[in-house]
């Protein structure tokens, strides 16, 4: 018998699949996979994107799934989820609950920096309690980092930095993050399956297992492609047990981000996708940026490209139709504190900067 099975209330209240993972594991991919499979039920889904402009709820909202609609798709861009989950949370929630007709299943997608205990405690405030509660939480894992000892794929520039200074006696900041959203997982999602052969799938899930309460299952994905069922509809009722999941932040009253630095940069229309692609990769490698995501118009194309970039691993592809409205680049750029905006901004303009 689930946790929820103890509780015959939540057969009443909608359930909630809180998505966690750090930045570039691969979480927008994995819901989009999701809203594209959704078996006949409505789903909604809100964004906690990192940045001033929703651009994982715009690739979420390129779908156009029946099964998902644009308006059920709520973007909450002020901040950190779980340390605006009063002032941000319950109205997403209001707006969604509102619907007609209503959502069978709400999918949440939490900003890479997020630790999901205080958002799954939410889930006992008054105004949400009787109406929502938490299927299970599921943690998305770079495997291929994972694989190699780290955490996200660009660990080691922040790694070094730490190792540099004398002054600091506590884990490094990524990595509690990373501890903390594990500690709170019902369900681990390893990704990048098909950039790692056998053994370094076994290192990564011997990695896992170390870390992971006894139970929680580890599933091997790629390119985000797996049975919805398989992480919706486990009945779990995490709010009910949240308390016994430890993290490192359980004795903080509050907690920053202020580990990390973005900022959107507008990107004029281009015309070598592949090109502009290799100055991203630039970016990343001469200005230590950790992750890039937006949308750029290309010369002669109707369609927007996405781009989606992890350290210098750089996708991109053609996902819809510009709207009516102007053609505008905008790329969020994301990376530790002190990134150097100009630098990022000269690099991806094309231009020449100093070493």
């Amino acid at each position: 018998m689930s946790v929820a099975d103890s509780h015959p209330a939540a057969l009443d209240r909608v359930p909630c699949t809180i998505v966690t993972g750090f930045l570039g594991s691969g979480k927008t991919t994995l819901i989009r996979h999701v809203l594209e499979n959704a078996g006949g039920r409505r789903l909604a889904v809100i964004v906690n994107e990192f940045g001033d402009v929703g651009i994982d709820g715009e690739i979420l909202k390129g779908c156009g799934v029946e099964s998902c609609p644009e308006e059920n798709i709520v973007e909450l861009a002020n901040g950190c989820i779980c340390c605006t989950v009063a002032d941000d949370f319950v109205p997403a929630l209001d707006a969604i609950l509102a619907l007609e007709p209503k959502v069978d299943h709400i999918l949440i997608e939490t900003s890479g920096l997020a630790l999901p205990k205080p958002l799954v405690q939410a889930f006992h405030w008054p105004a949400i309690k009787s109406r929502v509660t938490v299927d299970g939480v599921v943690a998305v894992v770079d495997g291929e980092a994972l694989a190699s000892g780290r955490v996200a794929h660009d660990h080691d520039a922040l790694a070094a930095q730490r190792a540099a200074d004398d002054s600091l006696d506590h884990d490094d900041p990524i990595e509690e993050v990373f501890d903390d959203q594990i500690a709170c997982a019902d369900l681990v999602l390893l990704t990048k399956a098909d950039l790692i052969d056998a053994a370094a799938q076994a290192k990564a899930r011997a990695a896992l297992d170390a870390e992971l309460p006894k139970g929680v299952r580890v599933v091997s994905v790629t390119d985000g492609r797996i049975d919805p069922a398989i992480l919706m509809g486990l009945g779990v009722g995490t709010e009910n047990d949240i308390e016994n999941r430890k993290t490192h932040h359980d004795d903080e009253l509050d907690h920053d981000h202020d580990d990390f630095d973005s900022f959107v940069v507008d990107v004029p229309e281009i015309t070598d996708p592949a090109e502009f692609a290799a100055r991203v990769a630039r970016a990343a490698d001469e200005a230590d940026v950790l992750r890039v995501k937006g949308f750029l118009p290309v010369a002669g194309k109707k369609m927007r490209l996405l781009v989606q970039a992890v350290g210098p691993r750089v996708a991109h592809h053609f996902d819809r139709p510009w709207g009516t409205g102007a053609r505008t680049g905008r790329l969020v750029a994301i990376g530790l504190k002190g990134l150097d905006r100009a630098k990022v901004e000269a690099i991806l303009a094309g231009e020449s900067v100093a070493a």
